[in-house]
């Protein structure tokens, strides 16, 4: 008889006894084991998270720039568009002077030539930065674009409807009006 508790028609050569110590130590094992793949998994959502998190605040970052971009670009150009309309007088107090003729000659031509210097200087600094006279001497009359003052008499049926004189320019910047000019409209007289 042998020292085993089994019989021995029970154990064969193939079959391996492990000891009850040995058992609860690969049990202890195969829960750590475990143990560590749910930690795992736990980490692998977590740094998901984190990295869905630093992903969206990527783009919002990247959002804001672009926002703060076109807000620069707005107010630099509702500035200069401020600083033009502080201008614009002067600019109508040149055109009116240009205006009258018969005073405009009766000045020295020097004189005349300095003005008209400053005058060119001041326009070509505001085209520099967008802003240009709008002039529409000869085009359709167009409610959304000028303002008419006047409608006058003309004979010539091609100048129906049409923008005859300006009395005061208007100005654009860009495709955006400014200020709209004010002009004399041509009607065909009955």
């Amino acid at each position: 008889m042998s020292d085993t508790p089994f019989p021995e028609e029970y154990l064969e050569d193939d079959v391996e006894l492990i000891p009850e110590d040995e058992m609860v130590e690969e049990e202890g094992k195969k829960k750590k084991a475990e143990q560590k793949l749910s930690e795992l998994e736990i980490c692998k959502k977590e740094r998901q998270e984190y990295l869905d998190g630093w992903q969206r605040a990527q783009a919002d970052y990247a959002n804001l720039k672009k926002r703060m971009e076109e807000d620069k670009k707005y107010i630099g150009a509702f500035a200069v568009e401020s600083f033009v309309q502080e201008l614009l007088p002067s600019l109508d107090a040149f055109d009116m002077a240009f205006g009258n003729k018969v005073a405009w000659e009766a000045v020295d031509k020097n004189w005349r030539s300095g003005i008209e210097f400053i005058h060119s200087s001041l326009l070509r600094a505001l085209e520099d930065r967008g802003v240009v006279q709008y002039d529409p001497l000869g085009e359709d009359f167009d409610a959304e674009l000028h303002n008419s003052l006047e409608m006058v008499q003309v004979e010539d049926k091609k100048q129906d409807g049409k923008v005859v004189s300006v009395i005061q320019k208007g100005y654009k910047m860009g495709d955006r009006i400014m200020r709209v000019p004010n002009v004399r409209v041509g009607q065909v007289g009955e």
